[in-house]
């Protein structure tokens, strides 16, 4: 192999949840960081942004504190100031303002004491404390808008959740940075080509989707008893998508949610360009949808294992191809989709489980833009 093939391929470091009488899989996160060359970054007296999702209220399939405060104690060993963040939500629930998303963290276990660390909700109390970040190569985005406190800090961090997602096949370190990262403002861009159309033959009225749109895009028709769609107010977030049991509401463009993926890994771009930055990933409690619900479904995966890498896109296909490779479980939403008459084997858990969703065009245009490779050697770490 030549240098410059050598060059194209990042390593991934990997370590399962298998653990000895003696030990917790935090001590094997611990090592795995260690592993992964995370304290071979220069971290001394400079600020460091953690940033994660710190789930909704009720939801139960985030990232336990547990692992946070290793992280930040990691970063404390090395001589980093660090602290856990996040930006507001642009929809509707318990993290859409800085007080209410910090309440939410704390009664999800998020505190000083049992993370290790401050929270600081990185946009600011209405998610309007935000900076324009030029994006290098940008071709739908000139100007992200990331939260301010998260572009503040010299050294970034990313720790992911790595599960399924209504919108965008699976959630994982290039959503939990550039979705994640945005302000409420940056996350209307992002969304703002995606509109979605509701089938009013398969809509029930139950309403359920109105409760989750913050911009009055949904319109009940009283007289028929059916939801309809005000594409003057709707922004695409695809909360209303997620939030139907009957399949009636998907996206009218077939382009909306690969356009959103592109921007999306623009936004990434955006947060880690200049800076040094590592990822971490932990492939647990797959679940079909996104942290950002109230509740959660069965996973449609055993867990995996934990996953580190200073290449974000590389770390993504890792994870994917590790969860390819997995067994669907019985009676989990994916299994549901495969024992329906009219199921279509895309040969993908992610695009069987939501099968309106699309995810490869993110990973194909990160790798367009430089974000990273597709390309990986996985190192295990026993």
């Amino acid at each position: 192999m030549n240098t410059q093939e050598e060059q194209k391929i990042s390593k991934v470091w990997f370590t399962d949840f298998r653990c000895k009488p003696d030990e917790s899989p935090v001590d094997k996160f611990k090592r795995l960081m260690k592993a992964a060359g995370l304290d071979k970054i220069e971290m001394d007296g400079k600020f460091v942004a953690i940033k994660m999702h710190f789930g909704e209220k009720g939801n139960m399939t985030f990232i336990r504190p547990n692992y946070a405060k290793a992280v930040a104690g990691f970063v404390e060993k090395c001589g980093g100031k660090p602290f856990l963040t996040d930006c507001n939500t642009l929809y509707p629930g318990s993290r859409k303002n800085a007080l209410e998303h910090l309440y939410c963290a704390w009664e999800n276990g998020f505190s000083p004491l049992s993370a290790g660390c401050p929270v600081i909700i990185g946009d600011g109390l209405k998610g309007t404390d935000d900076i324009a970040v030029p994006v290098e190569g940008g071709e739908y985005v000139k100007e992200a808008k990331i939260g301010r406190a998260i572009m503040d800090a010299d050294i970034f961090i990313s720790l992911t959740h790595f599960k399924g997602h209504e919108l965008t096949g699976f959630g994982g370190t290039i959503k939990n940075i550039g979705m994640g990262c945005g302000s409420r403002a940056g996350k209307k861009e992002q969304h703002c080509n995606g509109q979605p159309v509701i089938d009013s033959v398969a809509c029930r009225g139950c309403k359920k989707c109105m409760k989750e749109c913050a911009n009055n895009g949904l319109v009940f028709d009283n007289e028929h008893k059916k939801m309809t769609v005000d594409y003057d107010n709707c922004v695409g977030c695809g909360r209303c998508i997620g939030a139907c049991n009957f399949d009636a509401i998907s996206f009218g463009m077939d382009a909306a949610v690969k356009e959103l993926n592109c921007r999306m890994a623009e936004y990434t771009k955006a947060v880690l360009q200049g800076r040094p930055n590592f990822h971490l990933s932990l492939v647990m409690d797959v679940s079909p949808t996104c942290d950002c619900h109230s509740g959660n479904d069965t996973p449609i995966i055993a867990d995996v294992g934990m996953f580190a890498s200073f290449d974000p896109l590389a770390l993504d296909q890792a994870c994917v191809d590790a969860c390819l490779e997995q067994t669907p479980l019985p009676g989990s939403q994916l299994t549901d989709e495969m024992h329906k008459d009219n199921f279509c084997d895309h040969h993908d858990h992610f695009d069987n489980a939501n099968p309106n969703t699309e995810y490869k065009t993110c990973l194909a245009h990160s790798e367009k833009i430089g974000l990273g490779t597709r390309k990986y050697e996985l190192v295990v770490v026993k």
